[in-house]
């Protein structure tokens, strides 16, 4: 009697794995697979939206410049100066009167940027200046292997792409520490000061260049100018065109003995962004217009063009309003007012090692399927967007009947936790929002873990919302 009781009246706290059939196992394994695929070849915001770009184009989808109408099931896109996406499936319901079904993930993540000047000569050894981009841990950008991504650009608009570090046969880069012998005063400092942004050199070299037997001056600076001029044809003013971006030179791996998690750098939030891509790829016909948005800039407060705090959304619902033949005054806001949101952004996971900053009961878990943030913000939910409760119970609805696993949870404690998503971007148009995401460990870490469970669960969930 008292067991009967629990299971109608508890929630289900147990792991999903569970409760997972066989069959379904070999589906967690086959998304889990592309996903890491994904995330080896797509580590940087540009490199993402160019694999969106093929999956897309794959699938049937095409830019929404190519058409002067659009009916339901038309399946476009508009890439926003190669670092941001938005695609939607036309759906058969009036999106006048019935809104869109939004789903909305962000594909940058913290990263250390190539400064405008950024080589230089001491020592003997070439370092490139770095300026660190989002919140991983300073210390945390030493002595691991990098990799160099991004573009050249010059004046006369030829475009070089680099990625160098990622083969086998290719060299990697570092950036150095102090050994412990040397390091009493360092270790005095506490953690957030033990590295500073201005320490952060990426050593790139040691050999100088030689003129016969005469020392040259900066030699080794000009070695590598040399070695860069030879393969891309750039000088050092070009550098001053460049977006480089340094990452870990990892690659996503299949974690622990049982293999029942993914070890990656930037799965916040490229985990949340690639289960809603692919989800999208295998939508027909759908009832509302489903929308999915892959933005960038949002590890550092989503601003700039190919922010979610710019105008380039807007421009794109209104391309299909104008497409559609319905555009009219004001009916903008109106449509936004009349959707709904699934902000796919991550949450941190409960780490049993670090359990204090934590209340357990409202934490989220890997392997528990997704996770819901009813808001975020810190401390008394400042800068949160909070989901009204008709909307929470809708969500928890379309989860329910479709037999997905989910948890609702928050940030951390309320005086130590925390942190800022899109959600309250399009939430200030008037649209319903919440967070829904993985949760992970070691967020913002150069190497984050996640459940392959939970990934399968953000699958299914982005599928069953835009198919509601």
């Amino acid at each position: 009697m008292e067991e009967e009781l629990k299971k109608k009246l508890f929630r289900n706290q147990k792991t999903g794995w569970e409760e997972v059939p066989e069959e379904e196992k070999q589906e967690i394994e086959k998304v889990s697979k592309s996903y890491m695929d994904f995330l080896n070849r797509a580590k940087t915001e540009r490199e993402f939206i160019k694999e969106a770009k093929k999956l897309a184009d794959e699938n049937g989808y095409k830019d929404i410049m190519e058409f002067e109408t659009l009916k339901p099931g038309d399946k476009i896109y508009f890439i926003n100066r190669k670092k941001s996406m938005y695609l939607a499936v036309i759906g058969e319901n009036s999106v006048e009167n019935d809104g869109l079904h939004i789903i909305g993930s962000h594909v940058d993540s913290p990263r250390l940027d190539l400064k405008p000047n950024p080589l230089y000569e001491d020592g003997g050894l070439a370092y490139f200046k770095t300026h660190y981009y989002g919140g991983i841990k300073k210390y945390q950008w030493t002595t691991i292997p990098l990799s160099m991504h991004g573009v050249i650009v010059k004046t006369n608009g030829e475009t070089i792409e680099v990625n160098i570090g990622e083969n086998e046969e290719d060299p990697i880069f570092t950036i150095t520490d102090l050994l412990p012998h040397l390091a009493q005063e360092q270790m005095e400092k506490k953690l957030k000061n033990g590295i500073d942004g201005e320490d952060l050199s990426l050593l790139i070299g040691s050999i100088p260049l030689k003129d016969g037997d005469k020392k040259v001056s900066e030699g080794v600076k000009l070695n590598i100018l040399n070695i860069l001029n030879k393969k891309y044809g750039i000088t050092e003013q070009d550098l001053t065109s460049a977006e480089i971006e340094l990452v870990p030179a990892f690659r996503a791996r299949t974690m622990g003995l049982d293999e029942s998690m993914v070890a990656a750098y930037g799965q916040d939030d490229k985990v949340c962004a690639y289960t809603s891509l692919h989800a999208m790829m295998e939508l027909g016909k759908v009832k509302n217009t489903a929308v999915c948005i892959l933005s960038d800039k949002e590890e550092i407060g989503s601003m700039g063009n190919t922010g979610m705090e710019s105008h380039m959304f807007d421009f794109f619902i209104s391309e299909i309003l104008n497409k559609l033949g319905v555009n009219k005054p004001n009916l903008l806001d109106k449509v936004f007012c009349f959707s709904k949101m699934l902000s796919s952004d991550v949450d941190a996971g409960f780490d049993p090692l670090y359990a204090s900053v934590s209340d357990k009961t409202n934490a989220g878990f890997i392997g528990r399927g997704i996770s819901l943030n009813k808001y975020t913000g810190s401390r008394g939910k400042s800068g949160a967007s909070d989901a009204n409760a008709e909307y929470v119970a809708w969500v928890r609805n379309v989860l329910e009947k479709n037999n997905i696993r989910y948890q609702v949870a928050e940030l951390g404690k309320v005086d130590i936790g925390g942190g800022g998503t899109i959600a309250y971007i399009i939430a200030n148009k008037g649209t319903d929002v919440i967070d829904c995401g993985v949760p992970v460990l070691s967020m913002h870490a150069p190497y984050e873990v996640t459940s392959k469970y939970d990934i399968y669960s953000a699958y299914k969930t982005y599928k069953a919302f835009w198919n509601e």
